[in-house]
């Protein structure tokens, strides 16, 4: 087994990682306290090809594979979580569905200017009584004539603020249950879409989200993303593919806790010598590197299989989890490691641990994530 990169994804990593580098991790600190979010950042991630990864070069993509979306992914999310996950939206989200069961016209009009970077996505699946239970949502989807004419509203949209195209899963047919679901293709400016007030949230405060309402907003057949009543195959597969992506971001935070961790416990001194150099200190960072180490592995697996076209839900859960959960680790054992500078925003490991705790929520909570796996491996029982 070759655990190697190739010659082009080294080269988009040392690309990313100069950009993460130079440009988005001297503000995240500011990004952060301002809950700003980062229009600058995400326009140069625009010019680097970075919005649509895995999009081809004829509908302005990048043409990578989903190793690359994850080593991308993981570079960014070490600068900033929250421009990390404005980043996996677009790609994991908007544009990966959009590539699976979007029509040439759909693609063509929607795809393109999502993949360049011109336009933003947002994904809209959770409402405010029916997070991982989809069919429970209540947003409804009447047909009248050539066109569905949607009521309902959407909770926890990430980029939903500033998206200029949105995925949506409404009801079609409420008495079927997740096979009464659709996926529609939304212009986020048109007449009976608004927009509530930014969420004022723990971490990732940079990466804005919102309430979505529609009231009689009137969309034309031709905006069905998939099949009448499948839209919650769309969802699943969209979220299979959005767990790599959150696997990757939390790689990426838990990356940043330990070398922010590592680096002080290399310079600050105790008892006449570094705080590395006792046992207690130097243990939990072995472990950081450990747990690091495989969940990285796990992520790039479930991105391999994806690249192979294989079936990778339960190995996408498998990353998300144990990624999500080493960030944690990671993050609170870092504070512990700066001790009390670890609790002051005058160092970073704060933040990492405030922007660490919702990989365990989101696009699946970790219970979610364990009921993937355990339903995968019952089922050959």
């Amino acid at each position: 087994m070759d655990f190697s990169l190739s010659d082009e994804h080294e080269a988009l990593v040392r690309m990313v990682h100069d950009f993460a580098t130079r440009e988005v991790k001297p503000i995240a600190a500011e990004l952060d306290r301002d809950h700003r979010f980062p229009a600058e950042l995400v326009a140069r991630m625009a010019e680097l090809g970075l919005m649509g990864i895995e999009v081809p070069p004829e509908l302005d993509g990048s043409g990578l594979d989903p190793v690359a979306y994850v080593l991308a992914m993981e570079e960014v999310s070490t600068a900033c979580a929250s421009t990390g996950v404005i980043m996996s939206v677009n790609n994991s989200l908007v544009c990966d569905p959009l590539m699976k069961f979007g029509t040439a016209e759909q693609k063509e009009r929607w795809l393109r200017p999502l993949a360049a970077g011109e336009k933003l996505g947002c994904f809209q699946l959770s409402e405010p009584n029916a997070g991982s239970d989809a069919a429970a949502q209540k947003t409804r989807a009447v047909r009248d004539g050539d066109d569905f004419v949607i009521n309902g509203v959407k909770n926890w949209i990430t980029n939903g603020p500033q998206a200029d195209t949105g995925i949506l899963m409404a009801m079609t047919e409420p008495e079927l249950g997740h096979k009464g679901i659709t996926a529609f293709i939304i212009d986020m400016h048109a007449e009976g879409v608004s927009r509530g007030p930014k969420d004022d949230k723990l971490g990732i405060r940079a990466s804005h989200s919102c309430q979505i309402f529609y009231t009689d907003h009137r969309v034309p057949a031709d905006q069905v993303l998939g099949e009448v009543g499948g839209g919650f195959k769309v969802a699943m597969s969209t979220l299979d593919c959005g767990r790599i992506g959150i696997a990757a971001q939390a790689l990426g935070i838990a990356r940043a806790a330990f070398e922010a961790a590592t680096e002080y416990a290399c310079d600050r001194q105790t008892f006449g010598k570094r705080i590395a150099d006792h046992q207690a200190i130097s243990f939990m960072l072995a472990d950081m590197a450990v747990e690091i180490d495989a969940a990285r592995l796990l992520t790039l697996r479930a991105a391999a299989l994806k690249a192979g076209g294989a079936r990778h839900s339960k190995e996408s859960a498998m990353a998300k989890l144990y990624a999500s959960e080493v960030a944690n680790k990671v993050a609170k054992n870092a504070i512990q490691i700066f001790g009390g500078n670890g609790y002051v925003t005058e160092y970073p490991v704060e933040r990492h641990f405030r922007d660490a705790k919702i990989t365990e929520i989101y696009e699946g909570t970790s219970e979610i994530q364990r009921l993937v796996i355990a339903n995968s491996v019952l089922s050959r029982r």
